[in-house]
């Protein structure tokens, strides 16, 4: 498989563990183990030593300043081939940690040798396929936990359970588990040309293929139909599912498909200003172009987004 090719997130294997979480003595004895290892989180950033994650013993100085909020929220993420338990956990700010970090800067811990903390999105391509399983994972879990401390029936502080995959009202009794919100994206074609838009605020020449959230009681297929028309006004036929992602920003279920315009003519394109700031019918010739960095007004999807798997696939022919 290409670099061009790979997803991101699209699993690594991972052994769960799911069958532990609610068995809090087995969880204790797999963080006591010495093998136990811990991803720390700053900000949303993964603790990286070049496209490895870092992650460090339970005892680590690093760890030592979490407050109870931060080590209440440490995520039994699974288990390793060795079967050692990995979990993930939220880092406070540390003495001279930056206000703010630049979105390409890598931020070193001072207790922390030969690695920093950085940004997923702008790494993840690097990543092997279980670091990047972990690394969805943790970002998602615990992006969820600090949005949700409080309890969505009553108002309540809840508090984490099962490992950190439920957290559950003391005042009222309701259990929440986290959230993934399913959203589909879909290479849309017409003969030998495919739609590519932007949306408003994005450089100028990104460009991706069209997305947007599964709405309740919608089936994916009737979204991808919706999305397209809603965007850009065209009406599409034949939907096919091609294949799907984590996408952990913050926490979706990316789902690919494949979207035919039928008909002899290529519709006109009517975006919506308030979605799409412009849409283009863009032919193979030029996509492969695109590919090769040779067009100044339009690059390629970030390496290992489902959307660059999908324009990939399909300028390859491979998409069917």
């Amino acid at each position: 498989m290409s670099a061009s090719d790979r997803i991101t997130f699209g699993g690594g294997g991972l052994d769960r563990a799911a069958t532990l979480r609610g068995d809090s003595r087995a969880v204790a004895a797999l963080a006591a183990r010495p093998g136990a290892r811990v991803l720390p989180l700053w900000r949303g950033r993964m603790l990286l030593s070049g496209d490895r994650l870092v992650a460090l013993p339970f005892d680590h100085p690093a760890l030592a300043d979490a407050g109870p909020a931060e080590a209440a929220e440490t995520v039994l993420l699974g288990r390793c081939a060795a079967g050692e338990g990995i979990w993930a956990r939220p880092l406070p700010d540390w003495d001279g940690a930056p206000h703010e970090a630049a979105p390409g800067e890598e931020v070193a811990h001072p207790a922390i040798g030969g690695a920093a903390f950085a940004e997923l999105r702008g790494r993840m391509a690097g990543l092997g396929a279980q670091d990047a399983e972990l690394a969805a994972m943790g970002r998602a879990v615990l992006n969820w936990h600090a949005a949700h401390r409080f309890c969505a029936r009553c108002g309540a502080p809840s508090h984490v359970a099962e490992a950190g995959w439920r957290r559950a009202c003391p005042a009222c009794g309701a259990q929440h588990f986290p959230r993934t919100d399913p959203v589909v994206i879909m290479l849309v074609t017409h003969g030998d040309a495919v739609l590519l838009g932007r949306a408003p605020g994005w450089p100028e020449a990104m460009h991706s293929v069209l997305a947007g959230f599964v709405e309740p009681g919608e089936t994916a297929e009737a979204a991808v139909r919706r999305e397209v028309a809603e965007e850009v006004g065209v009406t599409v036929g034949p939907v096919d599912y091609v294949a799907s992602q984590p996408w952990p920003f913050p926490a979706s279920l990316m789902l690919g498909f494949h979207a035919r315009v039928s008909g002899p003519e290529r519709p006109l394109l009517r975006p919506d200003p308030a979605e799409i700031a412009a849409a283009h019918w863009v032919p193979r010739q030029r996509l492969a172009r695109i590919f090769a960095g040779e067009d100044d007004a339009i690059r390629a999807p970030l390496r290992g987004a489902i959307a660059r798997h999908l324009m990939w696939n399909w300028l390859a022919g491979r998409l069917d």
